[in-house]
């Protein structure tokens, strides 16, 4: 399957009546769009993205997260997820939101840590890939080094490069492994409108 270049957010549907839900997805299918993004601290998104998605379900790439660190309560957030979206499997999985390398990271990686479910998930057909979603370059380097992640969820825009090089070893590090590299606040939060004094030391 060729993933759209543009993901949904289900982030999106929180808090959104499910007849809204339903008919902001289906535009999106329609408009080409066939990978979408979920997760558990979406607050109900997972649980209206369920019943929007079941008719596409063969058709579209999905991926949730989890920022649960330790095995117990990753195993019941991934049968909880899978069972507020109506399927049976995800196309991803994935560590959401490393940012400590000791909380996130080493915890992850530890006995009894998330990554045994991951692992066994992947075994049983329960995921296809596995990968982390990062808002820390130290912290995303160091769980490239921990394991043979098939993605990484990081921020890719212009602010963040140019603000403090905040990317570009990831990006290098990720491409050098063949890891399909997803993009977040691409954005960079919002357009940028012309002629705002705030932004005006950020070339064009």
């Amino acid at each position: 399957m060729k993933l759209s270049i543009i993901g949904f957010g289900g982030i999106v549907v929180k808090d959104a009546e499910q007849q809204h839900a339903n008919r902001v997805v289906a535009e999106a299918f329609e408009r080409g769009v066939n990978y979408f993004d979920v997760a558990p601290t979406y607050g109900d998104a997972e649980l209206k993205l369920g019943p929007a998605l079941e008719p596409y379900r063969d058709r579209m790439f999905l991926a949730c997260k989890t920022t649960q660190r330790r095995r117990e309560g990753a195993a019941e957030e991934l049968k909880r997820s899978l069972k507020r979206l109506r399927t049976d499997h995800f196309d991803l999985y994935q560590l959401h939101a490393i940012t400590d390398i000791k909380k996130d990271v080493d915890t992850a990686f530890a006995k009894g840590g998330a990554m045994e479910v991951f692992i066994e998930a992947k075994k049983q057909g329960q995921v296809r890939y596995l990968g982390f979603s990062a808002h820390s370059e130290e912290a995303a380097l160091a769980a490239m080094g921990r394991y043979d992640f098939d993605s990484i969820l990081f921020p890719v825009n212009f602010a963040t490069f140019y603000t403090g090089s905040f990317g570009p070893k990831v990006i290098a590090t990720a491409k050098s492994k063949a890891m399909a590299i997803l993009a977040l606040k691409a954005m960079a939060r919002q357009r940028w409108p012309e002629g705002d004094p705030s932004r005006k030391e950020y070339p064009k």
